[in-house]
């Protein structure tokens, strides 16, 4: 036990502050301003100490860190257990540093039950930084599930017209996966007679039970990165939510998904990835390449961007199972990117959205005459997405792909080769969007980036920068937890008898 309970307070501190918005007295005017102020700090205060964190974090040691267990079911052997690693600690940071930019964005775009959006958006942070920071498997349930709930309604309440729509159809796919993940972990639980993660994965399953778990366990997973052919929630709740919404849909609940396959399917079934991990490959690649097409043909500037989301996606998956360090790393590296450059394309968006109430990429052309500084930082992030290098976009697409050599040279071919079809259709947005001549002439009214859009996108656009010219600060968090899982596991699939592996399998493996 440490003695300052960081991560509790780190979960909980948000919570705290949704509760005393939720009881602010006064006038209307005055509650609505509190509400803003209250969650502004609140999330502010959430950063300051995930960063401490990451300071008192030292890499050197493969052991979780900042480690609070508590019996929470005694009946059931259930734990409150909490702790980070090189894998998860980075993302409850990007949690942190994008709730503000959150609740910054939804300043004055925002005007209806403002104090009920800024409670959504609190708890909304509290329920995500205890899922990444959870040890204990039906700990880690209740987060996951529970954030459907503040992100439903931050979609139904405050998103479009369809809203309504978008929301029955997220909460569908979402609680389908997670019912047979649900059924997975109980019978990991009954199988292993713990709910600790860290038990759970040093426990051998039987090769025929791990690939009926495994596929519990992905199906949910799939449908929160998203994989490809459950991937058509996504463009509808992007295109309905808020622009806040969309920034923490893109940013940090993609990335459970993700998060999801390294934290629980690597360790606890690593022979069942290595059966299943052509099927991800291939779906992986249908991603990469089917959304990129479909983003070429999209009006909708949202759209567009919620499709290139599941490509780049797609090459976090692909990295993933490549199960080489450079593969697993750079698919980490590439989640914590997307989650910076997509948040910044979303804020883009809502930027011109707030003044010409359209998304419709055929409205506009020619804004950098008028909004010069609003295309500068625009481009960034449109390199950014490409995978520019000095951005980075390129530190992770690039492992990826080396990785995914060493897994086969046809995928990686096939994979980087689709990196031009992201250039397109990136490119293709920004030239009708920012160049060209005005064509509509309510564009001669728009105004520049005002301060608090201009700190916003200066906040991400450095952390952008930072990670594509000096990575070392991200690498070396997350470098060693990557090669410790690895060595684990094939650690753990070569000391199985010869005769529950196949040999080609065990093979992979040692490769």
């Amino acid at each position: 036990m440490t003695e300052f309970p960081i991560l509790s307070t780190l979960t909980f501190l948000p919570l705290l502050g949704a509760i005393f918005i939720a009881i602010i007295q006064g006038e209307d005017d005055t509650r609505m301003r509190n509400a803003r102020m209250v969650a502004l700090w609140t999330s502010i205060i959430t950063f300051a100490l995930s960063i401490y964190m990451w300071l008192q974090f030292d890499p050197a040691k493969l052991a979780f860190q900042f480690v609070e267990k508590r019996v929470w079911v005694p009946q059931f052997n259930l734990t409150y257990h909490m702790g980070v690693d090189g894998l998860s600690m980075l993302f409850v940071v990007l949690t942190a540093f994008l709730t503000p930019i959150c609740i910054l964005a939804s300043w004055t775009s925002i005007k209806k039950r403002i104090r009920e959006y800024m409670v959504a958006f609190l708890v909304l942070e509290s329920l995500l930084i205890g899922m990444f920071c959870a040890l204990d498997i039906i700990l880690f349930y209740v987060f996951f599930e529970a954030v459907l709930i503040p992100m439903v309604l931050i979609i139904g309440i405050w998103g479009g017209e369809r809203r309504i729509y978008s929301c029955y159809k997220f909460f569908l796919y979402t609680l389908l996966g997670s019912v047979l993940m649900l059924v997975a972990m109980l019978t990991t639980i009954y199988e292993t007679g713990s709910s600790d993660i860290m038990a759970i994965a040093n426990y051998s399953f039987d090769i025929g039970l791990q690939k009926w778990l495994w596929l519990g366990f992905f199906i949910a997973f799939a449908v929160k990165v998203p994989m490809w052919p459950v991937h058509t929630w996504l463009p509808d709740a992007h295109v309905e939510a808020p622009t806040a919404g969309s920034v923490i849909l893109a940013g940090v609940l993609l990335k459970m998904g993700g998060y999801g396959f390294v934290r629980l399917i690597l360790p606890f079934f690593p022979e069942a990835t290595i059966f299943f991990s052509p099927l991800v490959v291939a779906l992986s690649l249908i991603a990469i390449v089917y959304t990129s097409l479909v983003a070429l043909s999209q009006e909708d500037m949202k759209k567009l961007i919620a499709y290139s989301s599941i490509a780049h996606m797609g090459f976090v998956t692909l990295g993933i199972v490549t199960l080489t360090p450079q593969g697993v790393s750079g698919a980490m590296i590439q989640m914590i990117s997307h989650g910076l450059v997509s948040a910044a394309l979303f804020l883009a968006v809502g930027v011109i959205y707030d003044r010409f109430h359209t998304r419709e990429i055929a409205f506009f052309g020619g804004l950098v005459k008028k909004m010069p500084k609003y295309a500068v930082f625009t481009m960034l992030f449109i390199l950014a997405s490409i995978g520019v290098p000095g951005t980075s976009g390129f530190v992770g697409e690039f492992a990826v792909i080396m990785g995914t050599f060493t897994y086969n040279t046809w995928v990686a071919t096939v994979a980087a080769s689709a990196m031009v079809l992201g250039a397109a259709y990136s490119l293709w947005l920004y030239r009708r969007v920012v160049f060209g001549s005005l064509k509509n002439t309510k564009l001669s009214e728009a105004t520049d980036l005002n301060l608090r859009e201009l700190g916003v996108f200066t906040a991400i656009a450095a952390t952008v920068m930072w990670m594509g010219i000096y990575p070392k600060p991200f690498l070396q968090v997350i470098n060693p937890a990557v090669n410790h899982l690895l060595l684990s596991q094939q650690n753990r699939i070569v000391s199985l008898p010869e005769s529950t592996v196949n040999k080609d399998l065990l093979a992979m493996g040692s490769k």
